[in-house]
């Protein structure tokens, strides 16, 4: 048995596709310092939205809780997540 197919046995949904991606998030450093995650939090909901092809794009507890481990101000510089797109078309990003 796959590892894909043991998730969806899981209790997670059935997926479509997925991605491991790492994404940089350097472009969030032109923005003041309290406005640095929740750009980091947009950048990487639209860079899953194009790359997955997708309208809703949830973001993981996990990876949220890592963007603002640190506080708004500095957000990680490089973060390793899998985009898993299921057969609704819904994309989750989890941590990778």
């Amino acid at each position: 048995m796959s590892e894909r197919e043991s998730r969806s046995k899981e209790g997670e949904v059935e997926v479509a596709e997925e991605r491991i991606c790492t994404l940089s998030f350097r472009r969030a450093w032109i923005a003041p310092m309290w406005r640095r995650a929740p750009r980091v939090s947009r950048m990487l909901r639209d860079y899953a939205r194009r790359i997955m092809k997708a309208d809703e794009v949830l973001i993981s507890g996990e990876v949220n809780e890592a963007i603002w481990r640190r506080g708004s101000g500095d957000p990680p510089r490089r973060m390793k997540v899998r985009l898993v797109k299921d057969k609704e078309g819904k994309v989750m990003v989890y941590p990778a």
